[in-house]
């Protein structure tokens, strides 16, 4: 009869936890990022959703074509979003004055009331997330991950779920 031996190396010995920067923020963008959805859902937006309402906001009137290229999204996946929104009367399209192949995005008064709910609940969030580090360690992890982001030719602009499809 065989009898299967343990070695008692591998079984006693305590193995230090894997640590990488890549596992960590791997780890850590999962955890925020379902976070982030599940505070979002009681408002029935997507992430995606929320950070093109931002931006339109900060650039009210701005056409959908100059958008799309400033947040790096694919024009086909901005029509998709924007028809999404417009449907639900959050945000609407409107002639350019001078030419009528272009249309600039603002949003409605309803989408207006609902981004600044997404906002406060977003803000809330975010202190919840970085609670433990005063304002200079969040400054200087904030500086450390624009670099990361810089090394990875991140580009700042729409959130990387706008720029996957």
């Amino acid at each position: 009869m065989l009898v299967a031996v343990r070695n008692s190396e591998s079984v006693d010995g305590v193995t230090a936890p894997f640590r990488s920067l890549a596992f960590m923020l791997s780890s850590l963008g999962y955890k925020v990022s379902r976070g982030f959805h599940e505070l979002l859902q009681p408002l029935d937006l997507e992430p995606g959703e929320f950070a093109l309402m931002r931006a339109v906001a900060a650039s009210a009137g701005e056409s959908q074509n100059a958008l799309a290229e400033r947040l790096h999204i694919s024009p086909s996946w901005m029509v998709a979003i924007v028809d999404q929104l417009e449907q639900r009367q959050l945000l609407e399209r409107r002639p350019h004055a001078h030419d009528r192949r272009v249309r600039n995005l603002h949003l409605t008064a309803t989408g207006k009331k609902l981004l600044k709910r997404a906002e406060q609940q977003a803000e809330r969030f975010d202190r919840e997330v970085t609670e433990s580090l005063d304002e200079k360690e969040l400054a200087q992890l904030l500086g450390l991950l624009d670099r990361v982001a810089a090394s990875l030719e991140f580009e700042p602009g729409a959130h990387a779920a706008l720029r996957e499809r």
